[in-house]
């Protein structure tokens, strides 16, 4: 796959055309260290204010979870918006949720404005119930349409099963101004469009030393060096340890997705819409279909260190048999993981490390839309056009407890999954 991992994205690229590696002596204005979609937004950015932007990638362009997820875009955070408001009060949650909605439309707008012809938006989501609360839907449907503005439709029990033919499923909550989406192609094309701009892309490129003490900051490859003013770390989950203040606050966790057969007769008697679907649980299952519904795409489950993909596609095969029994003797054609960063508050880290050294990473698993704001609003505070960046930084670079914190995240996902499980046995039970 050209370097890339083996997914339906790096299979379906619409160009897989290499970048070089930085060589020789080079200055920016700015260094991006990270080819996800973070810093990609954040170079996309500062190059169209006019400053000179470098962007060093240690593999391809979007070759980590920019390029692996789901390819959902919407709204929110990793955490819920009620947590977010008990950690930092109402007028910043509510700050906060509106960055959230703005990431998700830079994303959409990027791709009317740039004329990225290779991608094809499907929209609408749906956020499913596995037990019955067509009231707490309400609720958090009217709390979006009153705090933001944002319309979302709630759909009954009979509504979901028509597009869902699973018994799993209660009511729903539809947005349909979510989409989903190519995402290692939208990484690709911003690298174009960046380059387009004057801005310089670098693959193969991991940095191997840095000088942050001075005014010009330094970085250092194997084969070449870069000297800017502003430096901008946006490394996600394979953030290693060349600043180890930004690894320690970070816990990488992966996640897991799978490519099924073509089996257009048997997907369509289980899955009847083009839309986005992901349950409200934990970690939860998120799937949709591809290649015209010949295809599931289908995610979930994270663990706190990188098993064999296959094992663990066979697991969630079994999922999404157990959710579909329609989808027996369906078999998964390929199955890849990836890494994301979470904080231990659960929210981005993104903020200013030191004058000059900016820093976008922690997305969690709800990167399309947070990448993308967070990469707009580090290239405002560089520009010195506005400090919403100061939003965040009531999160911080908290540490991630180490094994501990690795343990504690293990242990907390295991009492959700049980959680979630009692709570749809006494829904099945009363229905």
């Amino acid at each position: 796959m050209d370097g890339y991992a083996d997914t339906y994205y790096a299979r379906t690229l619409s160009e897989a055309g290499a970048h070089p590696a930085l060589s020789g002596a080079h200055e920016a204005d700015v260094a991006v260290v990270g080819g996800g979609l973070a810093g990609l937004t954040a170079a996309l950015e500062l190059a169209k204010a006019g400053r000179s932007v470098v962007v060093l990638e240690a593999e391809r362009i979007g070759w980590g979870a920019s390029g692996r997820n789901g390819g959902f875009v919407g709204p929110g955070y990793a955490t819920s918006h009620a947590h977010i408001t008990r950690m930092v009060g109402r007028d910043n949650a509510q700050h906060l949720h509106r960055l959230s909605i703005e990431g998700a439309q830079i994303v959409e707008n990027n791709i009317s404005s740039l004329g990225f012809a290779d991608q094809k938006l499907v929209h609408g989501k749906l956020s499913v119930l596995r037990y019955h609360d067509p009231d707490g839907l309400a609720r958090r449907r009217d709390l979006m349409e009153k705090e933001f503005g944002y319309r979302l439709d709630l759909m009954s029990t009979e509504e979901v099963r028509t597009v869902l033919k699973s018994s799993k499923y209660y009511q729903a909550l539809h947005d349909p101004a979510a989409f989903h989406f190519h995402p290692l192609n939208y990484s690709r094309s911003l690298a174009k469009a960046l380059e387009s701009l004057g801005a310089r892309v670098f693959e193969r490129s991991r940095v191997v030393a840095t000088d942050f003490d001075s005014a010009e900051k330094v970085i250092r490859t194997s084969d070449g060096e870069l000297r800017a003013r502003d430096v901008v770390l946006a490394c996600g989950g394979y953030t290693d340890n060349l600043v180890p203040r930004l690894r320690r606050s970070i816990l990488p966790i992966a996640t897991y997705v799978l490519l099924t057969e073509s089996a257009p007769d048997q997907i369509a008697e289980a899955v009847r819409t083009p839309k986005a679907i992901s349950d409200n649980r934990r970690a939860g299952d998120y799937y949709r279909l591809v290649d015209d519904g010949a295809r599931l795409l289908w995610g979930g489950r994270i663990t706190t260190r990188t098993s064999e993909p296959r094992r663990l596609a066979e697991m969630m095969r079994q999922t999404m048999v157990s959710t579909y029994p329609q989808l027996k003797g369906v078999r998964v054609e390929t199955a890849w993981s990836g890494l994301m960063a979470y904080a231990r508050h659960l929210m981005p880290l993104i903020g200013r490390m030191q004058p000059g050294i900016w820093y976008a990473y922690g997305f969690g698993g709800h990167g399309m839309n947070t990448t993308a704001i967070g990469g707009k609003v580090v290239a405002e505070a560089i520009l010195g056009k506005t400090d919403r960046y100061r939003l965040f930084e009531p999160f911080g670079l908290a540490w991630n407890g180490g094994p501990f914190g690795t343990a504690a995240v293990q242990l907390t996902y295991w009492t959700y999954q049980a959680m979630d499980l009692a709570r749809e046995r006494r829904s099945a039970r009363a229905a």
